[in-house]
Order: C-alpha cells, then sequence, then structure tokens
C-alpha cells in the first residue's frame, strides 16, 4: 500500500469502510496515524476491530483531529457529516486527498487526473493500457480499479492514472496533477448540486489545484469551451483536443474494437493527446490503441450467437451516455435491406427527464425494451417513434430480444439510467445482463456471466 510519514502522529476519522475508506484506514494505520472509523455495517467494522477506535465521528469532539475521510458517495449537499466536520474547522476529505499528500514520499514520478461527465473510464484504462505496452510503470486507481492507497508504490519514472469523479474532486485540495484531462461536460448528479454550473465548476476545479502542469480539454462543448478559455486567459499550459484529431493522425482506422462509436473516438483522441505529452512514439501509441481490451459494462461484446451481437453497456447510467451506443450501430445497407438494427434495452432509475441526445439516434433502433421505474416514462416518450416492449425486468427484455432480432442485429443493454432501482451498482446490472444472455443464447460468458471472447 502506500503510506507516507507525513501522517504519523496525526489523527483522522474514517467515515465508511467500503473499498476506498477501508483502504484509506489501513494506509493511515500503517503510516503512524490515530484513527477513528466507521461504518454502520458489521462486516465493514470488522478488520479494523482492536486495531483503531470505531466510533461513529459525528458522535465525538473533533478537536485536535486533522481531517475527517469519507467515500465519494457520501452527499455531502445533505450528510450532517460536512456541518459537523467543518464545525471544528476541519476539511472534509477523501483518499485522493491522501494520496496527494503521501505523494512527497514516493520514488518521482507523474500523475494524470482525467475527469469528465462521460468517456473518464474508458479514457483511464486506455492511457493505463498504452503506458503499460510501451514500457512505462503505471497504476490506474481513483474512480476505476483498485483505491490508490491500497496499490503498490511506482518504481522513479512511474506514472499513476487517476479517473476522478466531480464527488472525488470535491474531497481533493492539494493534487497537483502534472497532466490534467477533461473529456466533455454535460448534466449530471443535479441531485448533489445546486445546478448545472456548479456541478460544471466542480470538474475545473481539477485544473485550478494545477501549480504548473498541463492542462489538456476536449473543448468539443460550450462548458469545456468556457473552462478552456479560462485557463488560456491565465496563460497556464494548455492542450486542446478534438475528436477529429484522432483521423487527422491517421489512427482512427487501426483501433480496437473496444473502442467503436464516436464517442469512443473521443476517447482516444484525448488518451492519445496524454500519452504524446510523455514523449511515447505514434508506433507505440498505435499498438496501445489496437490492442486495448475494453472494460467490462461500457460497449462490452458479450457474445454473438446466431449471428446476433450482444453489447453490455450497463455504465451508460445518463442519456448523453447512452447515446453514443446508439450512435455506434447505424442501419447497414448490407444488412436487412438498411433497415434500424439495434435493440435496445433501456430504463432503470432515472436521472432526468426525456430522451436527452439518445433522440437523435432513434432512426437506429429496431425496437425499445423498457425496465425499470424509468420504464413507463420511457415508453410513453418512445411510443411512436419506434416499436416498444414493456418488460420491466431485463431477463424479460432479453428473452424478447432474443426471440425478435435477425442476423445482423445488436441487442443493446445502455440504460440511460442509474441502476438503484432494481441493482446494487450498474456493475451488478451488467453481470445480470450477461447472465441472462447466456442463458437465452446458449452462449459461455464464463461462470459470472463475463464475456470469453477475445
Amino acid at each position: 500500500m502506500i503510506t507516507s510519514s507525513v501522517f504519523a502522529g496525526k489523527g483522522y476519522a474514517v467515515l465508511g469502510l467500503a473499498r476506498s475508506g477501508a483502504a484509506a484506514a489501513e494506509a493511515l494505520l500503517a503510516s503512524g496515524a490515530e484513527v477513528i472509523a466507521w461504518d454502520r455495517q458489521d462486516v465493514a467494522r470488522a478488520p479494523f476491530e482492536g486495531r483503531c477506535r470505531l466510533i461513529d465521528p459525528l458522535e465525538l469532539d473533533l478537536s485536535g483531529f486533522s481531517g475527517v475521510v469519507v467515500s465519494p458517495g457520501v452527499p455531502l449537499n445533505t450528510h450532517p457529516i460536512g456541518p459537523h466536520t467543518w464545525h471544528y474547522g476541519l476539511p472534509v476529505i477523501g483518499d485522493i486527498e491522501l494520496f496527494a499528500c503521501a505523494r512527497a514520499d514516493l520514488p518521482p514520478h507523474r500523475v494524470v487526473g482525467i475527469t469528465g461527465t462521460n468517456g473518464k473510464s474508458t479514457t483511464t484504462a486506455l492511457v493505463h493500457h498504452i503506458l503499460t505496452q510501451a514500457g512505462v510503470p503505471s497504476v490506474m486507481g481513483g474512480n476505476i480499479g483498485d483505491p490508490i492507497l491500497a496499490q503498490e508504490p511506482l518504481p522513479e519514472g512511474g506514472v499513476y492514472v487517476l479517473e476522478l469523479s466531480s464527488f472525488q474532486v470535491d474531497l481533493t485540495f492539494t493534487l497537483d496533477c502534472d497532466i490534467a484531462a477533461l473529456t466533455n461536460i454535460t448534466p449530471d448528479h443535479l441531485d448533489r448540486y445546486a445546478d448545472f454550473e456548479t456541478y460544471a465548476a466542480s470538474k475545473e476545479r481539477l485544473f485550478q489545484m494545477q501549480a504548473s502542469g498541463t492542462a489538456l480539454i476536449c473543448d468539443e462543448d460550450a462548458p469545456t469551451q468556457a473552462i478552456a478559455d479560462r485557463i488560456s486567459a491565465q496563460g497556464k499550459p494548455l492542450v486542446r483536443v478534438k475528436t477529429a484529431d484522432l483521423a487527422a493522425a491517421g489512427l482512427a482506422d487501426g483501433r480496437s474494437p473496444a473502442l467503436a462509436g464516436p464517442h469512443n473516438a473521443q476517447n482516444a483522441a484525448i488518451a492519445v493527446a496524454i500519452c504524446r505529452q510523455f514523449g511515447l512514439s505514434e508506433e507505440q501509441i498505435a499498438q496501445g490503441l489496437a490492442t486495448y481490451p475494453g472494460l467490462p459494462h461500457r460497449m462490452e461484446r458479450v457474445c454473438d450467437a446466431k449471428g446476433v451481437t450482444y453489447i453490455n453497456d450497463s455504465k451508460a447510467t445518463n442519456a448523453a451516455s447512452a447515446a453514443p451506443a446508439l450512435a455506434a450501430f447505424p442501419p447497414d445497407p448490407a444488412i436487412n435491406n438498411g433497415a434500424p438494427r439495434i435493440h435496445w434495452i433501456c430504463g432503470g432509475l432515472p436521472k432526468e427527464d426525456g430522451l436527452g441526445a439518445c433522440a437523435d439516434h432513434l432512426g437506429n433502433v429496431a425496437a425499445a425494451y423498457t425496465v425499470g421505474e424509468a420504464g413507463p416514462m420511457f415508453a410513453d416518450l418512445l411510443v411512436g417513434a419506434v416499436q416498444v416492449e414493456r418488460c420491466e425486468l431485463i431477463s424479460e427484455a432479453v428473452r424478447r430480444a432474443v426471440a425478435a432480432a435477425r442476423t445482423g442485429d445488436v441487442v443493446l443493454l445502455s440504460p440511460a439510467c442509474a441502476s438503484y432501482d432494481q441493482f446494487r451498482d450498474y456493475e451488478k446490472r451488467g453481470t445480470h445482463f450477461r447472465q441472462m444472455v447466456g442463458a437465452m443464447t446458449g452462449c459461455d460468458t464464463g461462470p459470472d456471466g463475463r464475456s470469453i471472447l477475445p
């Protein structure tokens, strides 16, 4: 794990002992800090029994502490831990801020921070993949993979590639990224922010923490353009990226199938620009693009059965992230006389009203199978535009889609909604979809429904 002498002898309270919280508590204990820890779940507290005091920090006088560490999932706009902590003049921080504080004790390294509404997971994983393939020591963490504090420190010259949600940026104050990258900004998480402008400002804070690093921004929407213009006006190092840069460099056609679709062209363009900043050659970058295996639940090809392709895009939890998946499979004159070929499974816990950008791609949809709490809303919006099957459950949607799909069609789970109405998280939802596909098509998708395709 990553530890630091900067924490020795200091007091921290850790609220929430899931993955990032547990890693933070372990790193602080190993660094010689005094730790108070709490989680409502007995099973989460159990590993810390007898190793630190287990007390809810809301019940404590926090005088003398150095800070309170919380999970990014804690809503600071409503949770009492914020006011309670601020009453003592202390910061509410996350594990990324602890990593930032620990950097001085690590071998010389560089840090890439990648934020944005959509595409940041794929961009982070792709940068990590290209660097690793090129022989550069690298790990990825933050909002993806293992918590960064739970990973082994990199040797000299290593690169930490961090995916950073707005919630994580909110809990971070001193992370000076060598490269801070922004993919795009569209409305999301408005239950946590006063308005869209406040949400966009949370993304911009990643650049405000930079002392001398480079800002790398795909400025293809108004909010990212505004941020790039402000950084430029301040005279700070700035690289502007466009999706078209990928084709201009001759790298668009050699991409892995896991990078299909216009949204992944944007992700790839940003990753290429980041890797160029590290001095990688065009050949090294092209090889990384060609061999990228993709991430689970993000345009993941589950199987091909009887000429039908099944795609798990459960990570698409809003309309802006589902729309590119719909755009990725337009009608093909060589397939079914150019008829629409997507069987779209959509719905869940709605984040917004309406179809958003998905409405622009309904000409690619043969039928929509609506599920979950948002199912009736989606069905009402889609009736008259596409064939609608009201299903409620993903299992029923898969059953009907398997029966209806023809050779050359695509059965696509891209819900445009959160999962919490029926599943713990989007991973559980995606795994359930894979299992249902395996059960109903006879494809071998592995013991947990995970695709075994190359």
